[in-house]
């Protein structure tokens, strides 16, 4: 097969396994679908291609105007490298604040995955590429429903208090995340001189104990504790 038929196939391939990726997510209507992983494994595939293969006329030019026994080389990385600059804003663009919860976050990661599958169908590393779907695909269902059961093994509680500035509100936060708790969400009011702060946490049933976490907080200087609930 002549090189031009080896970079049409790589390029189709790309195309296939980022289709199959965002089929999953169009099914599951998130914010970027088929069009879009379909883009980027093509995009992140062919400027691969064109970081291995696109610039070898000029290294033969310089080559030559250089005379024998010079070594020209070119670093093939270099232009595939900005691929992973480039995928950070098409990812942030996923990335949404949310009545006050970031979403986003797993399809941004999911773009970010499929431009590295484009860069190893590019690469000729069909094997990984191929693995790499599966795995992305079975980390999208699997590992949802995971996290499904497991937050059925969790508790939410509403923490309300206030503090006299950002870092003794941090000190609190800092406490709420120890010991298994995790913070879903969080805002801040700022009213007169003091910071008036709700935040959710999602603890274990077993560990849950709001008369406990609201007389760790209310030893804490400065602080001023509304409500746990």
């Amino acid at each position: 097969m002549n090189i031009e038929m080896t970079m049409v196939a790589r390029m189709l391939l790309a195309g296939v396994l980022g289709g199959l990726v965002g089929l999953e997510r169009e099914y599951r209507s998130k914010e970027a679908g088929l069009r879009t992983h379909f883009l980027v494994c093509l995009g992140s595939a062919l400027f691969t291609l064109v970081s291995q293969y696109g610039f070898t006329d000029i290294v033969a030019g310089v080559a030559n105007a250089c005379g024998p026994g010079v070594d020209v080389r070119l670093d093939p990385g270099r232009v595939a490298a900005q691929i992973v600059t480039g995928i950070g804003f098409i990812g942030a663009g996923t990335i949404v604040l949310q009545r006050k919860t970031v979403v986003g976050l797993t399809t941004a990661a999911g773009l970010w995955t499929t431009a590295a599958i484009g860069m190893a169908v590019g690469g000729g590393l069909y094997f990984i590429a191929g693995f790499g779907t599966l795995l992305t695909l079975a980390g999208f269902e699997l590992l949802r429903q995971l996290s499904h059961n497991i937050g059925h093994l969790k508790q939410e509680l509403r923490v309300v208090f206030t503090a006299g500035d950002a870092a003794e509100a941090k000190t609190v936060v800092d406490t709420l995340r120890a010991a298994g708790r995790a913070v879903t969400s969080y805002s801040a009011v700022r009213s007169a001189d003091r910071l008036k702060i709700t935040v959710a946490l999602a603890v274990p049933e077993r560990s849950v104990d709001a008369g406990a976490l609201l007389d760790e907080l209310q030893r804490k200087p400065g602080i001023e504790v509304e409500c746990v609930e």
